[in-house]
């Protein structure tokens, strides 16, 4: 679930496109936090009020390619509320799982800041990750959003991102590996993957 993939592929066409999602017309607070919602086109529609639901992690300057990034930046990383629940009582996410990627833009000077860095305001992308099992042929798929009207499109699942989570997901094909507060369950549960435990036995210690 990297958008930093996608950057790689169709150069940074996204970067600073500005994502202040609201709830579509119709469309509750509690019913966006069920799962997913699609268009009669079977685009997704903008995770509802997503910044309110788990966050799970944030990482700086993340890369699954062995080169540099041209700036600096943020991956935060939310799932809504109902799958959350169902990881820490089974170390696995159940269907309708809706794990949003927000990459931000990464700062080194404001007010009185003099070294590291911190997320300036200016959302570069996002990206969504849902278990839909009756939906995709491998039960989860990825959606990418450009702007902040337009619904987020399928990304096809001969794409890398498919292929990459399938070999490295320590969960059911996700990152859990990268979230700190998942990873222990994962383990106490027996849910990671044998392909994961015999590259990192003990990632998580």
């Amino acid at each position: 679930m990297r958008l930093k993939l996608l950057f790689a592929e169709a150069g940074l066409g996204l970067a600073f496109a500005v994502l202040s999602f609201t709830i579509p017309r119709g469309h509750s607070v509690r019913a966006a936090e069920a799962g997913p919602f699609y268009t009669e086109e079977g685009d997704l529609l903008p995770p509802a009020n997503y910044r309110e639901w788990i966050f799970l992690s944030s990482g700086v300057d993340m890369s699954y390619a062995n080169k540099s990034s041209p700036m600096t930046m943020f991956d935060n990383v939310f799932v809504n509320p109902g799958a959350y629940r169902s990881f820490l009582a089974t170390g696995t996410w159940p269907d309708k799982t809706v794990l949003v990627l927000e990459t931000r833009e990464g700062r080194e000077k404001g007010s009185i800041n003099q070294k590291g860095h911190f997320q300036g305001t200016h959302v570069i992308g996002i990206e969504v990750h849902v278990k839909d099992e009756t939906r995709f042929p491998g039960k989860w798929a990825f959606f990418s959003f450009a702007t902040e009207t337009r619904p987020g499109k399928l990304i096809p699942q001969a794409a890398d991102c498919y292929s990459c989570h399938q070999a490295h997901g320590a969960v059911d094909t996700t990152f859990v590996q990268f979230y700190p507060t998942l990873i222990p369950i994962a383990r106490a549960k027996q849910t990671l993957t044998p392909e994961f435990l015999k590259v990192e036995p003990r990632s998580d210690k």
